[in-house]
């Protein structure tokens, strides 16, 4: 059994906010806090990211808290670019994380000590971060038929970029910039592509800016104080128009349908009688927080979701989620690591030694 202070699951973005946090406020790595990771290597969901999302096609990335990202060749795939600054980053800051480690449960010790159980070791700690992302908890929605399809469905999460479509006739299902970028870069190597989304898309012509930002993120905390799962930020701030979109619309690639009703054998069909034939099915659908090895601790609310204060978890102070909610965007989460830094330290005092 290993006793900490403090125990942060996940090494991506909010993680090695939270970890940075810890180190200024003088909790020592390795005796007052570990960090845990179960992805192999620096980077987080960056890692997994497709070969065509070159880092000059990125969204909103932004730097870690202390050291920016300079230098960086918009060309490249982000999945390298990032994880090689994540690399960096752990090795300035002096963050050896370790990996992998997949943490299984956490359980209330009943002792005032929270137990993080894991195959590779056992931790009893007085607090817990947990910043452990979405992207292992892939979203598909449940369609009658689906099992009856012959071709080929897969998810974001397994997105190879648009070689192996060519040819075929591939619908992209989500609303989402994911499915946008899925959607025209396999138009240009397939035999035809189709749109579908449950609503209707938004999209935003006017710049984004803080005000907007504010908003956006105000609509998923309110979601997220009334204990209900949060829907993520992008879904309530549209679809940033670009001029490659531009062009698609007026291609009629970038075309929306609604929802289909059911699979077929060889595509989909609408309730209306209307069918599409279809290779494959490319679901962009999103994902939802990984949260289940937390399930012992009882924090979800009648609603689905858990009820945070900050971000602070309504039914256990010691408990904090970074990247989750309102914070799940890479500014959320680098001010959401320091904000639960900040409550632990006034609930558990500064570590000894640490002049602060």
């Amino acid at each position: 059994m290993n006793d900490m202070t403090v125990v942060v699951i996940g090494g991506g973005q909010a993680g090695l906010a939270a970890a940075y946090h810890l180190r200024r406020r003088g909790f020592a790595l390795g005796t007052d806090f570990v960090v845990l990771d179960h992805a192999p290597r620096p980077g987080g969901a960056w890692q997994y990211r497709w070969p065509t999302l070159t880092y000059g096609r990125v969204h909103g990335m932004h730097a870690l808290p202390g050291m920016e990202l300079t230098g960086a060749d918009p060309g490249r795939p982000s999945s390298e670019v990032i994880g090689e600054y994540f690399t960096a980053y752990e090795r300035a800051f002096e963050l050896p994380v370790l990996r992998p480690v997949h943490v299984t449960a956490v359980h209330d010790e009943g002792t005032g000590a929270l137990r993080v159980d894991s195959p590779a070791g056992t931790w009893r700690t007085r607090a817990l971060i947990n910043a452990t992302g979405t992207w292992d908890r892939p979203f598909r929605p449940t369609v009658p038929g689906a099992a009856d399809f012959t071709g080929r469905q897969l998810h974001t999460a397994q997105y190879p970029g648009p070689g192996p479509f060519a040819g075929q006739r591939v619908i992209v299902v989500g609303g989402g910039t994911s499915a946008v970028q899925h959607l025209l870069e396999i138009s240009e190597v397939a035999a035809s592509t189709l749109w579908v989304t449950r609503r209707p898309p938004v999209f935003r012509e006017q710049g984004f800016g803080e005000v907007e930002g504010r908003a956006a993120v105000a609509l998923v905390e309110e979601r997220v104080r009334d204990g209900l799962p949060p829907r993520s930020v992008v879904s309530v701030t549209g679809l940033p128009m670009t001029e490659a979109m531009r062009a698609a619309r007026a291609s009629g690639v970038l075309v929306r349908h609604p929802m289909f009703q059911r699979l077929t054998p060889d595509g989909v069909r609408w309730a209306d009688g209307r069918h599409a034939p279809a290779d494959v099915i490319v679901w962009a659908t999103g994902f939802r927080a990984v949260l289940d090895h937390l399930a012992p601790l009882k924090l979800r609310e009648p609603g689905g979701g858990i009820r945070l204060e900050g971000t602070k978890t309504v039914r256990d102070p010691r408990v904090h989620l970074v990247g989750y909610g309102p914070s799940a965007s890479t500014i959320g989460a680098n001010r959401a690591g320091r904000a639960a830094v900040n409550d632990l330290v006034a609930l558990l005092g500064s570590p000894v030694g640490s002049g602060r």
